[in-house]
């Protein structure tokens, strides 16, 4: 992800969006002009479908990504796309990526974009129409709002693993590139639940894995329970199911912070915790016995998870996230401040006004 390390350097790049402008894709004052006015915000900023939101910032613009599933956008393409200056304010844009395959069984999630010398790459996952399978893939753009075109080649698992989604593109200090992803592990190894977990490859060219993969975290507590006595024909066995997955790594303090969510996504009990290490591979250690970071609150917040984070207009941290609306039938956009706390990294989710991240 690309984030704005101050104010100064966010109202730099802003400018420098009057050179897409003049090319004839995109002018960042006139979207700036529309949404100068936003002092505060109300959660959802976005309340139409938008799970898995997955934003990156590029010249003073943020472009949220979000999961359509076996859905199509109106022009055809999948992955719901907005833009926006202020994270308030978001304009649609259609959809993202052409889907690589024609057969409408097939589902698509969890799509994250990243820079990387003067290329767009959107990561995503790709599969429904097998048991248990989905793989990673990426897709290439000219330009942050695409359309993407899918590089025909997915990301390969080092362990082979059939279940890999929630791909997540992190770029360490040194400039490597690394892959972090969730993979399924249905085994008991170390003292840990069989479910759903984390690992890391590094990215070799940011279209394929290294062949290096380990993994950074798995289910050890109750509360990352999916579903009880889960039966789960293509392992030929019934679990009690635990997840862990949408891994989000921020570096603060010279630490590394793996976050991600936990439970089941289709229910209020969904939030999202963290571990911490001191190199971009591990080991990380620390994850929490409830979800410490951002969690629900009964009767206003359900299900708040699958994250991004961002450097706000303000120059501070600000998460993105989807929470489910009253029904439980649209999992909507929201946003509020990251606070690095002496206790660790904490969020409270809002439903009344609150102060907008405005410049300053």
């Amino acid at each position: 992800m690309t984030d704005s390390p101050s104010r100064r350097e966010f109202l730099r790049t802003l400018g420098a969006g009057v050179g897409l402008g003049a090319l004839g894709a995109f002018d960042a004052r006139s979207l700036f002009a529309a949404s100068v006015g936003a002092k505060t915000y109300t959660n959802p900023v976005y309340a139409g479908s938008m799970p898995d939101p997955g934003v990156m910032l590029h010249e003073g613009v943020y472009y949220a990504f979000g999961t359509t599933g076996k859905d199509r956008k109106a022009d055809g393409r999948i992955f719901t796309l907005l833009r926006s200056t202020d994270l308030v304010n978001w304009e649609e844009l259609g959809g993202a990526l052409t889907p690589p395959d024609p057969d409408p069984r097939y589902e698509y999630w969890a799509p994250e974009a990243a820079f990387d010398n003067g290329t767009f790459y959107l990561y995503y996952a790709m599969g429904g129409v097998e048991e248990e399978k989905f793989a990673i893939r990426v897709a290439t753009s000219a330009r942050p709002e695409g359309p993407y075109t899918d590089t025909g080649t997915p990301l390969v698992d080092c362990t082979g693993n059939r279940f890999t989604i929630d791909a997540h593109p992190f770029r360490d200090r040194d400039g490597k590139w690394y892959l972090f992803y969730a993979r399924n592990y249905p085994n008991t190894e170390g003292g840990h639940h069989p479910g759903t977990g984390l690992a890391v490859d590094r990215l070799d060219g940011m279209t394929k894995l290294a062949g290096e993969c380990r993994t950074v975290l798995r289910a050890h507590y109750p509360w990352t329970l999916y579903e009880a006595h889960r039966r789960m024909n293509v392992y030929d066995a019934t679990f009690d199911w635990h997840t862990i997955e949408a891994p989000f790594v921020r570096v603060h303090r010279g630490k590394y912070y793996c976050f991600y969510s936990g439970s089941n996504w289709q229910t209020r009990n969904y939030g999202v915790d963290y571990a911490v290490a001191s190199h971009v591979t591990g080991p990380y250690t620390g994850q929490g016995r409830s979800a410490r970071v951002l969690h629900g609150v009964p009767g206003h917040v359900r299900g708040p998870g699958h994250h991004s984070i961002v450097t706000g207009p303000d120059g501070n941290d600000w998460v993105v996230y989807h929470a489910w609306n009253e029904s439980l039938t649209v999992r909507q956009m929201c946003i509020d401040p990251l606070h690095w706390t002496g206790e660790g990294p904490r969020v409270s989710p809002s439903w009344t006004p609150h102060r907008a991240p405005v410049r300053r």
